[in-house]
């Protein structure tokens, strides 16, 4: 088994579903000694690991910012692992690859709940475009090598993650982490006002990443067909009841100001999650003001905050 990602946010926690699925062999690549945009590097990794099975989660990535700051490197870091990855694991006969997708593949406009059939009936959110169709094109790939070659190819499309070990930088983390290290810096610091991007008034849907993980493991054991499928949790919290609930629960009580001058980005997501426990199984299980509050307690110790 190759988790190509699995030091990072996600990886980590595949890897460690996996193990407790029972899986010891695993091998991880990490980017000092592979540097998966490179055919010749691949290779060496397949070589290395000659794995059954790839789960492929490494992803050049960022939050609104840094798609904004990176369109061309997203796109092409992204498009090209995955090309790579897969069409060496074809040569090599590797019996499963594992393509996970992202949220932001699907259209500006798409009908809520997002339901799989409406992955192609729109161009998506402008900010964040260039890294969803790169990750998009791991679906094409898959269906294309499944038709032709009789590749067994899956591709799963996870909502926004967070949880323990997600990226707190502010440079390229995505919204809960950086609302969570926005109000404990000022609650820390003593300031009286937190600055918040967009209007407030764009929804997001949430997934706890140890529910994304066994989703994943799941799927891998399980799930064997050409079709995407939507990982989440069915849930949908506007941006401003987003902010309200981070500041409670880290005790921030000062002033929230928005900066209607950036982007809210997509205007709505939410998932049709059925498809995903029809066919393997899943259902999220982490409520998620329960998740929150040990995604907070989790940075709390890694910064030594204070309670």
């Amino acid at each position: 088994m190759t988790v190509t990602g699995g030091a990072g946010f996600l990886g980590s926690h595949v890897v460690a579903e996996l193990r407790r699925a029972g899986c010891t062999e695993i091998f991880v690549p990490r980017s000092r000694d592979h540097d998966l945009r490179r055919a010749e590097a691949v290779a060496r990794m397949y070589a290395d690991a000659r794995p059954e099975i790839v789960i492929h989660l490494a992803a050049a990535v960022g939050g609104i910012g840094a798609n904004r700051e990176n369109p061309g490197r997203f796109f092409y870091d992204n498009l090209t692992m995955g090309v790579e990855l897969m069409e060496q694991a074809r040569l090599r006969g590797v019996a499963k690859f594992v393509a996970v997708g992202t949220v932001c593949a699907y259209p500006k406009f798409t009908p809520v709940p997002f339901k799989e059939d409406d992955l192609w009936n729109g161009y998506p959110e402008e900010t964040n475009a260039p890294y969803g169709l790169a990750k998009k094109m791991l679906l094409v790939q898959a269906q294309a090598y499944r038709e032709q070659y009789g590749f067994n190819a899956i591709y799963l499309l996870p909502v926004n993650l967070y949880g323990p070990r997600d990226s707190f930088d502010p440079s390229k983390s995505h919204v809960i982490p950086a609302l969570i290290k926005k109000c404990l810096d000022a609650v820390a610091s003593g300031a009286p006002r937190v600055e918040v991007w967009g209007t407030g008034s764009a929804s997001r849907e949430f997934l706890f990443v140890d529910d994304c993980a066994r989703a994943v493991v799941l799927a891998t054991q399980r799930y064997e067909k050409p079709e995407p499928v939507n990982l989440g949790a069915g849930m949908e919290i506007k941006i401003r009841d987003l902010v309200a609930l981070i500041a409670r629960l880290t005790g921030f009580k000062g002033e929230i100001a928005w900066d209607a001058s950036k982007p809210d980005g997509q205007p709505r997501r939410c998932l049709d999650v059925s498809r995903a426990e029809r066919e393997f199984g899943f259902v999220a299980s982490t409520e998620f003001e329960a998740g929150l509050r040990q995604t907070i307690e989790w940075y709390r110790r890694e910064r030594g905050y204070s309670p």
